[in-house]
């Protein structure tokens, strides 16, 4: 399996940000760059994947001015194989980076393509959403872990969100499985849009006559005891949740597995799909990493020298038909306000007099 790894060039976090005179922008002439942290965690991953013997290339790829070769020869020394640049000197923003993105995904054919979150000069956090889009992939956004199962054809992703940690489980068929939806009268509107999702794949249609059953006896389970997979190898475990006219219905197509999926505490439905009908493809699927994922390595000096004779494959939105337009303009940058100095007080009964009569919120 190839691993793509997007990566951008950005000015250092360590470095004070300092705004242009005219407001135009921040300086950034003379000032020290380097590969945004987020990327930086996103390409460790890739590498960690490849080492324990799931990935065969990591290859990293970059969209920006010239210097943006600096950024790729550094991730050659991490250990990455191969690098592209896509060499643009303009400004450029998420959308028209995830279309070089899906071009080069297009050209390439990684299994997984790898990028941060979000990069520390703009943060906007769009890019990888974008290409989801543009792909037709599923998603695992804001990483802290993620875990690919070869096997079940499953990638379990942790996501960091406002209240903790979400772990989604995305389902990963090969190019040519048999699907089903199977879902009831309020869940047709979700199916549809699943349909449409996965319009490459082959539709036999939904069994909604079966679903109302299906659901009934689905219910008698709790959520932690109902298998994540229903496998057909095991067919006692599958009469003991689906009645029989079901199970005789899924066997007379050829149905090996079932995936349980959940949109909504009300709005459920299963996921059945056949043996492939060519050889199992790879992984084909994006996440993007947040910082708990891991702890990026340091590139070692021998590997630093070895990266700096390495060829960097050059490309230009041109030779991949990605027409470059910016529908952004910077009116004005300013720097945020100074914070005024906090104030010590000296008792409980001081804190709360100026609570009432100065900040006036009590």
């Amino acid at each position: 399996m190839r691993i793509m790894v997007a990566v951008k060039r950005v000015i250092d976090y360590a470095v004070k940000i300092r705004v242009k005179p005219d407001k135009s922008g921040v300086e950034t002439s003379n000032v020290k760059m380097s590969m945004n942290p987020f990327c930086e965690i996103a390409l460790e991953e890739a590498l960690r994947i490849k080492e324990s013997g799931r990935a065969s290339e990591v290859v990293a790829v970059s969209v920006g001015p010239a210097p943006c070769v600096d950024t790729l020869r550094t991730g050659l020394a991490m250990g990455a194989d191969r690098a592209i640049h896509v060499e643009f000197p303009g400004a450029l923003y998420p959308l028209s980076i995830a279309k070089i993105l899906k071009a080069l995904v297009d050209a390439e054919k990684p299994g997984l393509l790898l990028l941060g979150k979000q990069a520390i000069d703009d943060d906007c956090n769009q890019t990888g959403q974008m290409i989801a889009g543009l792909l037709k992939w599923p998603q695992g956004t804001f990483a802290s872990k993620v875990v690919l199962d070869e096997e079940n054809k499953v990638a379990t992703v942790d996501r960091e969100v406002d209240g903790g940690l979400e772990t989604l489980c995305l389902d990963l068929p090969a190019d040519g499985k048999k699907i089903i939806f199977i879902g009831h009268e309020c869940s047709k509107r979700r199916t549809g849009l699943l349909e449409q999702e996965v319009q490459d794949l082959d539709i036999i249609g939904y069994m909604a006559s079966a679903a109302i059953d299906l659901m009934e006896r689905a219910k008698t389970f709790k959520s932690k005891e109902l298998p994540r997979f229903l496998d057909f190898s095991n067919i006692l475990e599958v009469q003991a949740i689906l009645s029989k006219h079901i199970v005789e219905e899924l066997v007379e197509h050829s149905i090996s597995k079932i995936c349980w999926v959940q949109f909504h505490f009300y709005h459920s439905m299963f996921m059945a799909y056949a043996e492939s009908l060519t050889t199992p493809g790879s992984f084909c699927r994006l996440c993007s990493s947040d910082l708990r994922l891991n702890q990026p390595r340091y590139a070692t000096l021998p590997n630093i020298m070895k990266a700096k004779s390495k060829v960097i494959k050059k490309l230009t939105p041109q030779d991949l038909n990605v027409e470059i337009r910016s529908d952004f303009e910077v009116v004005q940058v300013t720097e945020p306000p100074k914070r005024k100095a906090g104030v010590i007080l000296s008792s409980v009964d001081e804190l709360i007099d100026k609570l009432k009569n100065e900040a006036r919120v009590l």
